[in-house]
């Protein structure tokens, strides 16, 4: 049954087609749901987040009396009809266990569940889809890593190389298996425009680097590191690379094979998927090298009395009944993003960034963390701030609760990094394709409304 009766960029199986082609004429877009969209679909100068929002049901609802403005995306995106609706339809049509099954509930719940592992293989331009698997959440693909490759091809005297803008996910793991083997992790400082030091990064990877384990963008400070040349320069030492691209693979192309990682890990939750359900790439050979992550049903081959013999990957990897449902989700945002085109969220995205940053700017005693786009030349779609005088978690309670504004505050899962920035917490604004300059101009307005409010009590 298809879904693309509920979204203006329907979900495809062939390769998607221009933009262009999607916008003109106003019949191949799909998803009408209600006259307001299709009038800003045709007007070819409304903005990606004009044309997108009503694909969002939850965009279209008021908070505490007031429009939702949302604007925690780096901690989770929205869902759209469409992948709100495939996961419908797999629980009410097709719900059954996959891979064990011959009959046909079973054979389609299989078909569609292989089927979204082929969609992300072919997103992030994996070689092959069973260099995919299918983990809980970017934190389990890590520890996953963590845990098989880790442990078996680590020892005392080796070391993990990061940085010290890491999110959690891509330090705990590490230091697990540094207290189980004697590994010592190194860390890679900032600069002086708040970005991880390359230089540093040279002197400190040698010999005895075994893994280099960083992020592809940083959810606090909305740059990018350069993947290809640490690749290079890892492999030269011959260390592996692995990268959290949690906040890269939602916002832009991203192509496994030309960063030329050994392996990758991203959410599907921050991608316009369901929760509970992320993925690894990784490749084949390294995989095939690892030992199980979990025992159980699905990752065997024969299992006798004394011992079990396993199967290749990913099912390797994948013990026990997955997330179904999640996976069918995840190819239907994948389906979604594509039919977009990662190339067209990504410079409408890098639009949004600008004008964020431009427009904090004006906001008095603020102070943004991370280098500015003029300098980086690419800056996420995100800030991380502070206001002196005042805490980010007054700002954050009191836009909500005033004006209906969602942004975030805190360490954002990287204390280490605001220890190195020298606080303890930021408040933290992040979009994405759905978002628009009016929101962003609604978000000012209102920070500076709670920041004259908060101080006017200091």
């Amino acid at each position: 049954m298809a879904s693309s009766s509920l979204c203006h960029f329907p979900c495809y199986t062939p390769s998607p087609p221009s933009f262009s082609k999607l916008l003109s004429p106003l019949s191949r877009l799909k998803c009408a749901t209600s006259s307001r969209a299709a009038s800003h679909v045709a007007k070819l100068s409304s903005s990606l987040g004009d044309i997108t929002r009503t694909d969002f049901p939850i965009l279209n609802q008021e908070i505490n009396g007031v429009k939702l403005v949302y604007l925690d995306n780096a901690a989770t995106s929205q869902k759209p009809s469409c992948v709100i609706k495939a996961l419908d339809e797999y629980y009410q049509l097709y719900n059954s266990n996959v891979h064990r099954g011959i009959h046909y509930l079973s054979s389609k719940a299989t078909n569609l569940y292989e089927g979204a592992r082929k969609k992300v293989a072919f997103f992030i331009n994996a070689p092959q889809s069973r260099e995919i698997v299918f983990t809980r959440n970017a934190t389990e693909a890590i520890n996953l890593v963590a845990y098989t490759w880790g442990l078996s091809s680590l020892k005392a005297g080796d070391e993990v190389l990061l940085t010290v803008a890491e999110h959690h996910s891509n330090i705990v793991p590490w230091q697990f298996v540094g207290q189980k083997t004697g590994v010592k992790l190194n860390y890679v400082g900032l600069t002086k425009d708040g970005v991880p030091d390359m230089e540093e990064f040279k002197q400190l990877l040698s010999e005895k680097t075994k893994i280099v384990a960083v992020h592809h963008v940083s959810n606090v400070l909305g740059s990018a590191l350069p993947i290809e040349e640490i690749v290079d320069l890892s492999h030269k030492y011959g260390a592996k690379v692995l990268v959290d691209a949690c906040q890269s693979v939602p916002h832009m192309p991203v192509d496994v094979q030309k960063l030329g990682v050994d392996f990758l890990v991203a959410s599907s939750h921050k991608m316009c998927g369901p929760t509970g359900i992320g993925f690894l790439y990784g490749k084949f050979d390294l995989l095939s090298s690892m030992p199980p992550f979990l025992g159980g049903g699905e990752m065997i081959s024969e299992v006798l009395k004394e011992y079990s013999t396993y199967a290749e990957p990913p099912s390797r990897f994948e013990a026990g009944t997955p997330a179904i449902g999640e996976a069918v989700g995840l190819g239907a945002a994948i389906d979604y993003l594509s039919q977009i085109g990662m190339h067209k969220i990504h410079e409408y995205e890098k639009e949004l960034a600008n004008y964020l940053y431009e427009r904090l700017l004006t906001v008095p005693s603020i102070h943004i963390y991370g280098p500015p786009p003029s300098v980086s030349g690419y800056r996420a779609p995100l800030c991380s701030f502070n206001i002196e005088g005042v805490h980010p978690t007054d700002i954050a309670t009191l836009i909500d609760d005033q004006h209906g504004v969602a942004i975030r505050s805190g360490h954002h899962c990287a204390q280490i990094l605001h220890r190195e920035l020298g606080v303890s917490s930021s408040a933290r604004a992040s979009l994405h394709f759905y978002n628009t300059q009016e929101e962003i101009d609604a978000f000012i307005h209102t920070l500076k409304d709670a920041i004259s409010f908060l101080k006017s009590y200091t």
